[in-house]
């Protein structure tokens, strides 16, 4: 009965780390240098979820991931003013598409609703059982 909690809360954690990184990437979308100073565009990150061996005789779990994606080229905007432009006037921006970063984030949003109401259910179920119990 307790296994139900424990799946939509790990549903819950998952859910949330994706949408801290899908916000980290909104926000990051127009960084043009690395934590060094270097012209080094912001690399969008993406989660992966999947399942944790099982510890001996357990069920297994659900793990997160969070991963860069380097196959994503950068964004090239002209700009010769910007101080990252290069010789030809152009700047290295990220390869963001803020509106499948927003839909992401609505995916992950609803999947992080669907875990708490599945929460929920369950500790209503463990109460009547409780009740029934007494």
């Amino acid at each position: 009965m307790f296994r139900s909690m424990d799946t939509a809360t790990a549903g819950l954690v998952a859910q949330r780390q994706r949408i801290e990184v899908i916000a980290g990437n909104i926000a990051n979308k127009d960084v043009t240098r690395d934590a060094d100073g270097n012209k080094n565009p912001f690399q969008r990150r993406f989660v992966e979820f999947y399942a944790k061996p099982a510890p001996s005789g357990g069920e297994p779990g659900i793990g997160v991931k969070v991963d860069i994606d380097r196959k994503t080229p950068p964004r090239r905007v002209e700009d010769r003013g910007h101080p990252d432009a290069g010789p030809d006037g152009f700047v290295n921006y990220p390869g963001i598409n803020i509106q499948s970063e927003m839909v992401d984030a609505i995916a992950a949003s609803r999947a992080y609703e669907a875990n708490l109401t599945s929460a929920q259910f369950s500790r209503q179920m463990i109460e009547q059982t409780l009740k029934l119990l007494q």
